[in-house]
């Protein structure tokens, strides 16, 4: 049986004040409970409404479904719950192809930023500290899993960027360069993508050293912009698509 207080404690890791309290997030669904179960990261504990087999008694406490439904965050609950122990921030490599994000505010943008990022291969991803916190229930979930294999780090995004050597910083811009003709180092650099409205501010586009645009191919041409999360899988795509031999 929950505790009002265990209660309490878990529906305050909501609020991204609470989880750096506790140094805890909720993770939700069998499916994505398992990739951090199999992961790096350490299970605090488990609600479940079926034991798990992998996990030790004193790490789960099995519940009924009213009782998932006081602690879960979605509409329609999805049989288990668990808070796992954030992990302490790992050292950028930035000899590979890194992903940054400038002041980009929708959890569901982010959790498909942190996929795509899965997907291509870019296992860093470089965060202003304006960015939704990767913690935020609705990202972790919008992950599926992918955030145990992508480290997001959160920085002072314009003093990271000016500390670079001699590595090209690439800017999502609606007049920059065709990315599908623009050379691209895609073993190595930076790859920036902006606010949902706003795009790139004045500070980071500053450190921008090769500005890139997805070009419009329709008719009319009256579609104002991409969606962030839509941008990044297109570049990305561009990007990799430079390390297939022909």
């Amino acid at each position: 049986m929950l505790s009002k207080n265990r209660i309490t404690l878990i529906t305050s890791l909501k609020q991204k004040k609470y989880r750096i309290q506790h140094q805890m997030f909720v993770v939700e669904g069998i499916k994505t409970i398992n990739e951090f179960l199999n992961s790096s990261y350490n299970l605090e504990h488990l609600y479940t409404v079926k034991q798990f087999a992998s996990v030790v008694e004193n790490k789960q406490t099995v519940i009924n479904e009213k009782e998932l439904k006081k602690i879960s965050f979605l509409k329609n609950t999805n049989s288990a719950l668990a808070l796992f122990k954030m992990q302490l921030p790992s050292v950028i490599d930035n000899t590979k192809l890194i992903v940054a994000l400038d002041n980009v505010r929708d959890p569901g943008n982010l959790g498909t930023i942190i996929r795509l990022c899965d997907w291509f291969g870019v296992t860093d991803l470089v965060c202003n500290t304006e960015t939704v916190d990767c913690y935020n229930p609705k990202v972790v979930q919008a992950t599926m899993g992918s955030l145990t294999r992508v480290d997001v780090h959160y920085v002072a995004l314009e003093k990271y960027l000016s500390e670079l050597n001699s590595i090209p910083v690439y800017g999502t811009f609606m007049t920059g360069d065709n990315v599908y003709t623009t050379p691209l180092d895609a073993t190595k650099g930076i790859l920036v993508l902006g606010n949902e409205a706003n795009g790139i501010s004045e500070q980071i586009e500053a450190k921008v050293t090769q500005k890139i645009s997805i070009p419009k191919f329709g008719a009319i041409q009256k579609t104002e912009s991409l969606n962030v999360a839509m941008a990044t899988s297109i570049v990305l795509s561009e990007f990799k698509r430079k390390t297939i031999a022909p």
